[in-house]
Order: C-alpha cells, then sequence, then structure tokens
C-alpha cells in the first residue's frame, strides 16, 4: 500500500501551494489561486451537503476540459464520493448508459453536452449542474407524487436551494471570518477504497468500468512527485482528454498536487493551436499523445528535410551536426523553449519518428500504461530512456511475460503492484479473465523485457484498436451498431492507413428479394456509413464500408478470423 493517502495529498498541496496560481482556462485572462480552489472545492461540499450525498455515492462528470471540470472533480475525491469521469466524445445515448450503469446520483455536464441528453433516460440521476456556474439545471425526481401546488412550492424551494446564489449564503455562514489554509481538511478515506471508475467503453455489453482506488492513484501521483516529472510552479498545458486516465494523472492529478500553474484547453488540439498555446504559455514539460508530435514533425520538419540541398548536407559526416542543431532548436522552441522533456504515451510513436527525435538528442521520452493502472506501467526520463523501449517498469510494479515464443522471446506482458485496479465495476466475469488468481493482470500486449526492466512492446493480443491520437476503439461495438442497419448481413472493422474501415458482407437474401442492384446497395452503404457514424464517438468514425463478397472465415465457436482480414482483401 502507498504510504501517502491519495486525499492527504490534495489536502496539502492546497495548504502548501495557498498564494501560488493553480488553474487559468487557455484564452482568458483570470487565474485561480490554489486558496481560490480550495474554496470552490468547500462551497461544492457545502452544495453536497444539500443534495444529502453520501460517501462513495457516484458523481458522473462530463464537459471539456476547464478549471471547473477539475474543480467538481477534486470536490468529488475530497468529500468522500466516487467520481465517474466520461469522455466528452461519447455519444448520448452512451452517456445515459455510463451514468445509469455506475448508479450516478449527481451529474455535472457542460451545457453544450446537456443539450443532446434526454432527462427520462438518466434514471440514477437526482440533480444536474451545469460545469458553467455550478448553477443546478434540473432535479430529477423518480418518485410519482400527486400534481399539487403544494408539490410543486416544494421542488422550487428545493432548486433554489441548490442554486450558487443560496450555496455562497451557506459558505459564509460557515467561514464567517474567511476561508483559510487551515479549514482545508477532507474526509478520511482509506486508500483501498474505490475514488474513480472510468469507462473504457460506452455501449451496453460492452462496458467496462475500471475502478480506480486511492492506493492506485497515489501510486502514479508520488511516481511523478518524486522523480520530478513535474515540480513546484511547472507551467502545464491540459489538452488531453481529462475523462482520460493519462491527461487526467498527469497533467492534472500530479501536476496539482505538486503546486504547478495549469492551463486548461478546452477547444479541439490543433497543432495549430497548440504551437500557439506553446509559444505563450512555455509548459515545463509537455504530455503528449503521438498523433501530436507526428503532426508536428510533418509540419514543422519534414518540409526542412524535403529540400534537396539539406538532404545533401545532411548525408555527409560532420556537416550535417550544425544543421541538426539547428532543427533541434527550431523543434524545441515549437514546444515553447523551456520544458524538461516531452512525455508521450497513449499509443506507439512512429518509428520514423522516434529515429529522427534521437538523432537529434531531442529531449523526448515514451511511456506505457493503461486504464487498468491507472494508467502508468513503465517510464524513464529522457536522459535514462533506452531508444525502441516504452520505458522502464515503475519501482512500485512488476511486469514478467507468459507464454513466450522460443524463437523470438516475445511473450504476453503481465503486471502486478500498486497501480493496478480493483476490478471492473459489476462486472466480476471481465474481471476474472484480465486479473489471475494471483493478482496478475494480463495486458494483451505482446512484447519482451530486457534485464534492467525495460519495456519493449511488439505487438497487441487484443482486438482492440489504439489509434494514433491514443483512444482505444472496440471494433465489436461498432459492429454490433452496423449489423443492425439494412442489408447488412455481418461486419468486420479493421484499421488500414490510420483510418477505419468497415468489410461488411451483405445481406444477399435480403437484396434478392427487393431488387437491389449494384449501385443501389452502394449508395445504401454510403447511408450506412452516414448513420453509423452519428451513433458512435468521432474516434470511431468509419471512413468507409467496403463490400466483401461472401461470408468471414470463423472459428469453431464462430467467431470470425480476424486476422485473415484487411482492407482490400
Amino acid at each position: 500500500m502507498i504510504q501517502e493517502n491519495f486525499i492527504r495529498l490534495f489536502e496539502d498541496s492546497f495548504r502548501t501551494n495557498w498564494e501560488l496560481p493553480a488553474y487559468s482556462n487557455y484564452g482568458e485572462e483570470s487565474t485561480m489561486t490554489y486558496a481560490d480552489v480550495a474554496k470552490r472545492v468547500a462551497r461544492i461540499h457545502i452544495l453536497f451537503d444539500q443534495c444529502k450525498l453520501k460517501p462513495n455515492d457516484r458523481v458522473a462528470l462530463i464537459g471539456r476540459n476547464n478549471a471547473n471540470w477539475a474543480i467538481a472533480y477534486l470536490a468529488t475525491v475530497t468529500y468522500g464520493a466516487t467520481i465517474v469521469p466520461i469522455l466528452q466524445d461519447f455519444n448520448a445515448n452512451d452517456v445515459h448508459h455510463i451514468t445509469n450503469h455506475s448508479e450516478s446520483s449527481i451529474l455535472f455536464v457542460g451545457d453544450n453536452i446537456w443539450e443532446n441528453l434526454e432527462e427520462e433516460k438518466l434514471t440514477t440521476v437526482k440533480a444536474v449542474f451545469s460545469l458553467t456556474g455550478f448553477n443546478c439545471i434540473t432535479l430529477l425526481n423518480k418518485e410519482p407524487k400527486p400534481e399539487t401546488s403544494e408539490t410543486q412550492v416544494h421542488e422550487q424551494l428545493v432548486l433554489k436551494y441548490l442554486q450558487p446564489d443560496y450555496i455562497n449564503s451557506l459558505f459564509h455562514a460557515k467561514y464567517p471570518q474567511g476561508f483559510f489554509r487551515d479549514h482545508v481538511r477532507y474526509i478520511d478515506k482509506p486508500n483501498s477504497e474505490i475514488v474513480s471508475i472510468n469507462y473504457t467503453s460506452g455501449t451496453t455489453g460492452f462496458s467496462k468500468g475500471v475502478m480506480t482506488s486511492g492506493n492506485a492513484l497515489a501510486g502514479n501521483i508520488t511516481f511523478g512527485l518524486r522523480t520530478g516529472i513535474v515540480a513546484p510552479r511547472y507551467k502545464i498545458i491540459s489538452f488531453l482528454p481529462l475523462a482520460h486516465a493519462y491527461g487526467c494523472a498527469f497533467e492534472f492529478l500530479t501536476s496539482t498536487c505538486a503546486g504547478c500553474h495549469i492551463h486548461f484547453i478546452g477547444k479541439i488540439p490543433s497543432p495549430k493551436i497548440l504551437l500557439t498555446a506553446f509559444a505563450e504559455i512555455k509548459p515545463n514539460v509537455v504530455f503528449l499523445v503521438p498523433l501530436i508530435v507526428e503532426k508536428i514533425y510533418k509540419k514543422q520538419i519534414q518540409p526542412l528535410l524535403a529540400k534537396p540541398s539539406m538532404r545533401w548536407v545532411l548525408s555527409i559526416p560532420f556537416l550535417d551536426q550544425p544543421i541538426l542543431a539547428q532543427i533541434r532548436k527550431k523543434l524545441i522552441d515549437a514546444f515553447g523553449g523551456e520544458f524538461s522533456q516531452i512525455v508521450i504515451g497513449g499509443a506507439p510513436l512512429n518509428a520514423e519518428v522516434e529515429e529522427f527525435f534521437n538523432k537529434i538528442k531531442f529531449p523526448f521520452t515514451i511511456g506505457y500504461g493503461m486504464t487498468e493502472c491507472a494508467p502508468l506501467i513503465s517510464y524513464s526520463d529522457w536522459k535514462d530512456f533506452i531508444p525502441k523501449s516504452a520505458g522502464k517498469v515503475l519501482d512500485i510494479m512488476q511486469v514478467k511475460l507468459i507464454n513466450i515464443e522460443s524463437a523470438t522471446g516475445v511473450g504476453e506482458i503481465c503486471v502486478t503492484g500498486e497501480n493496478v485496479m480493483s476490478g471492473y465495476y459489476k462486472n466480476p466475469e471481465a474481471t476474472a479473465q484480465i486479473i489471475d488468481n494471483e493478482g496478475w493482470l494480463h495486458t494483451g500486449d505482446l512484447g519482451t523485457v530486457d534485464d534492467d526492466g525495460n519495456i519493449f512492446i511488439r505487438g497487441r493480443n487484443k482486438t482492440m484498436i489504439l489509434t494514433a491520437s491514443g483512444q482505444n476503439v472496440y471494433p465489436e461495438e461498432i459492429e454490433a451498431k452496423l449489423n443492425n442497419l439494412p442489408y447488412v448481413m455481418e461486419s468486420l472493422v479493421i484499421e488500414s492507413n490510420g483510418k477505419l474501415i468497415a468489410l461488411v458482407c451483405p445481406d444477399y437474401e435480403a437484396v434478392d428479394a427487393e431488387g437491389v442492384d449494384q449501385n443501389q446497395l452502394e449508395q445504401f452503404m454510403d447511408e450506412n456509413k452516414k448513420l453509423l457514424n452519428s451513433l458512435v464517438a468521432s474516434y470511431e468514425n468509419i471512413s468507409k464500408i467496403q463490400l466483401y463478397p461472401h461470408e468471414f472465415e470463423k472459428t469453431p465457436k464462430k467467431s470470425i478470423k480476424r486476422y485473415l482480414y484487411s482492407a482490400g482483401k
């Protein structure tokens, strides 16, 4: 068990860093100090009291990256409740399902997302609050009551008692002399208890809510603190989805505990927006997914390398060093010029980009993790990073390989230790499939481990598709939706050149019965693609549907032999 208590880490940070800048929304002038954040957390605790929220009750949270998202998260966990962060990319039905499956009684939601939700489908939620100003949007009382004026007045009064003005009055009554750092004292909750449930997907039948204990998150945070990944007064840009384990753990939680100044970017993080933000904020450490790195490399570096004169100079020993030094400086300047290192995670980095970064001695490192480990499994500081590895297994984790191929030494990576999840929420069967009786988590990834504990990932053993932006795509979920659409008998979702393609075997019986010709069938498939993409998250969108002439080959269990298929086969 990690010695430092998860909730005490935030309590200590607020007290220690009271006057330091804490949170800013990029593009806005105002900045909250740690004192400001602590006061807002205290107000939401009063709000929770008004809602009669109990320790370990679930609170769902969905919205864009901003300071209020972070405050809602911190208020929930320091109150003793369990936070359920939901990716804003999930469609409305997924949000309904996750909220209900987790039995969340309170929902914090971005206004733009709330517009697409249906109140009657939120069966467990009692109150909905806007992330814009923490005002109560609506109360959802599922118990039938007689339609009397007395009931209506009662409901209006309850709603009034949950609005910011009334909560502020209670706050000032509770702290008449003001709110000071000594007032920061949160619930005593052991690290062994669950503090977060992160859903790896949204769809019914595929949902797996990762139960993360305070110990697992404290393991990630304290590792980040003692290894100096972040440090007090560091400037951090938070643009990775906060509902994702990677961005949440390091751009937000660890950085908050360290006393960093976090700048939240709520817009879609295009290279143009990020390069502008890097130049303005000059972050002290940068957390990235490979897609962003690769886009910046292509925009900033590849045009230089493509020039004939540049290729000639770089081919000559000794002459290439000054040029490479200039390119290195250009790339460092592109990230703001004041960072200690670039930490890349969430997906494999393009081999060409990694090789060039190594050649110019660019300060980057690659880590490895998964939501089930909250998320970190391996990491090395850039000065110690071994090329082509995914870092060294953490000192609070252990790694082993099973089912090792004698010819290659490649086996399935299994891990155990402080960061491993407590299981999947209300899903003991899925938990037993991934965590064995000895506590080893079977990652489903294939690789090797050297004598120093450096992990080298060689492939993936699961059907999951990991996109370049670090999003997990579960093809069975998409196929389940597609198979219900017109003229589709069965389908197979694959990745080709960074895009998702659906191979579809048409329902020829229906096609023949209704006299549909080839052109009409292709038109129907175009319509199916549009409808399908409206039903799934944006990162799950299908780029095209490719017709397949006959049924897919299957195993004796009637599962499709996925390894036999790729685009064009």
